[in-house]
């Protein structure tokens, strides 16, 4: 994902909620409408995020010094994760709460058409929000569907603003559901279920958000396609004729880290094995050009038939 793709996304995003958010506050202080106190928080801590992730994209380009050998690149897997917690808590939480509060104390709404009138905007812009991260994530996506997208995406933010867009939205609805049946009906009951609808909703996404940031965090590896493209590149040349082991690991969503061991001639030089060692590196970069760190161990094949080989002797990949 470019940066500039994910930032206008984000920022797109955050000037959508900021402005949404205001909007609703108005509409909630009006109205005690706590549908709309619900959507007011959850725009909040959506601008919030947005804000968050920008510091995590920009905390993350620092430069690898002795106590972060391999950079700051994961502070981009640790903000998203953040906003899924936030999400959680600050939206989904005290959306939650807010709607069992209004349906141990009902009230009706005082200015009822104001709650109406603010969603339907709020949903125009949050079209155009969601519009944008849409346009940004088709850039990248390439042939995935829109699930691979989001599960396999090694840059969060997209995929997280996506989300969010999306919560948006229905959150959007169900509110303006609830409002409308509260004016229709005139029970207020109907505006209490549309908060829990929208809590709801907002802890299912940052669940989904938790779980996919988490394993970026735990450590990813390539995806089988650039897998399969490394070990192409590795046997491309004459260098080598086998791979012994190869493993991958994801330093940030830009950097890959490989490293492999591959058996060489015992004849042999030193000199020969450091140029074949270039060689393959700038196959393996030129294949996958994310993988930006490269560890080569030279290794002597051993046969996995005889008797007792080293287990990391073990050919995985090698020559017919």
């Amino acid at each position: 994902m470019s940066a500039s793709g994910g930032n206008r996304a984000i920022v797109a995003a955050f000037l959508a909620n900021t402005g949404i958010a205001i909007t609703k506050f108005i509409a909630w202080a009006f109205s005690g409408s706590s549908s709309m106190l619900a959507e007011s928080v959850h725009s909040v801590a959506d601008a919030g995020n947005q804000l968050l992730l920008l510091l995590g994209g920009r905390q993350a380009k620092r430069k690898a010094d002795l106590e972060h050998p391999f950079g700051y690149g994961r502070e981009r897997f640790v903000y998203a994760f953040v906003v899924s917690i936030i999400l959680f808590s600050v939206g989904g939480v005290f959306s939650i709460y807010e709607g069992i509060n209004k349906l141990q104390h009902p009230h009706a709404l005082d200015v009822p058409w104001l709650p109406v009138l603010v969603l339907v905007i709020a949903i125009v812009l949050e079209s155009f929000s969601l519009r944008t991260a849409v346009r940004e994530s088709n850039h990248v996506r390439g042939d995935q569907t829109w699930v691979q997208f989001v599960r396999r995406a090694k840059a969060p933010e997209l995929p997280v603003v996506l989300l969010e867009d999306i919560a948006a939205l229905f959150g959007l609805v169900f509110a303006l559901c609830g409002v409308g049946l509260t004016i229709l009906t005139g029970n207020p009951v109907w505006d209490a279920i549309g908060t829990l609808f929208i809590g709801a909703l907002l802890v299912l996404v940052a669940i989904v958000l938790g779980i996919e940031t988490k394993s970026l965090l735990v450590g990813e590896g390539a995806s089988a396609k650039d897998v399969a493209a490394i070990e192409k590149a590795v046997m491309a040349g004459p260098e080598t004729r086998n791979i012994i082991h190869l493993k991958t690991l994801y330093l940030g969503p830009d950097e890959l880290l490989v490293g492999a061991k591959l058996s060489f001639d015992s004849s042999s030089r030193f000199s020969d094995v450091a140029a074949s060692i270039n060689a393959v590196e700038t196959r393996i970069r030129e294949a996958v050009p994310v993988a930006r760190v490269i560890y080569i161990e030279p290794d002597i094949y051993v046969d996995p038939n005889e008797a007792n080989p080293p287990t990391d002797a073990i050919v995985i990949k090698g020559r017919e």
